[in-house]
């Protein structure tokens, strides 16, 4: 006789890679996110990218999360500094999302910032920022799943964050509450 357990076992090796990537992309793309940039200091200089995949996890401890992708240079450079600070971008903060998205570019060329307490890179105009120390580390697919133990944050209510939907930016009519 089969248990729930083994039904679920089965249900979950029946589905596994059944689902096409775009439609996937399609259909959780419904689901609107901020946009943040992670960024560090690293031996080279400061780093940072561009994440869409974060959120809060833990009041207690105070932790965040975000997945980036398993290809990315950045993440390993950020992982070996051991702590990050995560900028939530403002509404009038897309050319800055685009430039840490880019590969092999210097990320940090004209951006205006001041270190954390721990020494990360807070970026300018944010909306917010939390500073963090690598908690751990996860295996989720093609992506990574990122820890962080909150160390310190500030922000402002003054400020809309950047948006991003069904693949692009949402407009916004300010960048005032």
């Amino acid at each position: 006789m089969e248990t729930s357990g083994d039904i679920a076992e089965s249900t979950r090796n029946d589905f596994r890679g059944s689902i096409p990537p775009q439609r996937m992309r399609d259909v959780v793309g419904s689901f609107c996110s901020g946009v943040v940039v992670v960024s560090a200091v690293g031996a080279e200089g400061p780093v940072g990218l561009t994440c869409q995949s974060f959120a809060s996890l833990s009041l207690d401890p105070p932790l965040v999360t975000f997945a980036v992708a398993r290809t990315s240079r950045t993440w390993p450079r950020i992982r070996d500094v051991g702590s990050f600070c995560v900028n939530i971008l403002a509404a009038d903060q897309r050319e800055l999302s685009q430039q840490f998205s880019r590969s092999g570019a210097d990320k940090f060329a004209g951006v205006e910032w001041l270190p954390s307490p721990l020494g990360a890179p807070v970026l300018d105009g944010v909306v917010a920022w939390i500073e963090c120390e690598l908690w751990h580390e996860y295996d989720g697919g093609d992506h990574t799943i990122v820890i962080g133990e909150v160390h310190e944050l500030a922000g402002t209510a003054d400020r809309r964050p950047l948006l991003f939907h069904r693949g692009t930016y949402l407009d916004q009519p300010s960048t005032t509450a």
